[in-house]
């Protein structure tokens, strides 16, 4: 299998540390590239046509994205414990806490490009106050839910361990540890797996 990704996209490291977890990294050819929100990825356009990351080549040769299809992918080829849990209220659960995740990173990405792309004296800081709830939001959420997760590790938690490790990589400064000592503490456990330390953003 082939994947595309960047080091540096929380979607993409969700992916990585989904194949790590399931033992199927050694199956899989990382392939570094860039996406830009101004500029098409031409090469990338081929294989996605929305020119996002990342995309799975399957041996079958099928394409797949985005991460939570490729993610569910992965996690039917092996049999080890589930990352998606297969049915009832588990199952539920599992996918609206990815959701969560998912949505917090969608807002934070959208937010760096907004800061990192767009002229300074073109930026919406109104907009941009907008996206930081919404982080703030689900920040909140996650820490209200931090302490039930135990040491599990499905595919919501893996998704939580994303967008607390793009908000270190991007937005340090906005310290979302000092009001949420719970899932600071949560994440600072989490962090030592070698799913996760071998996927830091770079």
């Amino acid at each position: 299998m082939k994947l595309w990704h960047n080091p540096a996209s929380p979607f993409a490291r969700k992916v990585r540390i989904v194949a790590r977890e399931t033992g199927l990294s050694a199956r899989i050819t990382e392939i570094g590239t860039t996406v830009s929100p101004v500029k098409v990825n031409s090469e990338l356009a081929r294989s996605n046509p929305l020119v996002k990351i990342p995309v799975l080549e399957t041996d079958d040769g099928e394409t797949l994205y985005d991460s939570a299809v490729i993610c569910e992918y992965l996690d039917s080829l092996h049999e080890n414990t589930q990352l998606f849990p297969a049915h009832g209220a588990m199952r539920w659960q599992a996918l609206r806490l990815q959701a969560l995740g998912d949505g917090i990173l969608d807002a934070a990405v959208l937010s760096r490009y907004e800061l990192a792309v767009r002229p300074q004296p073109l930026q919406w800081m109104e907009w941009l106050q907008g996206q930081q709830a919404k982080i703030d939001g689900g920040l909140d959420a996650l820490a209200q839910e931090a302490g039930s997760w135990g040491r599990g590790f499905g595919i919501g938690q893996i998704t939580a361990a994303c967008v607390l490790g793009y908000l270190d990589f991007r937005f340090a400064d906005r310290n979302w540890r000092a009001t949420r000592p719970q899932l600071a503490a949560w994440f600072a456990d989490v962090a030592q797996r070698p799913s996760v330390s071998a996927t830091v953003p770079a």
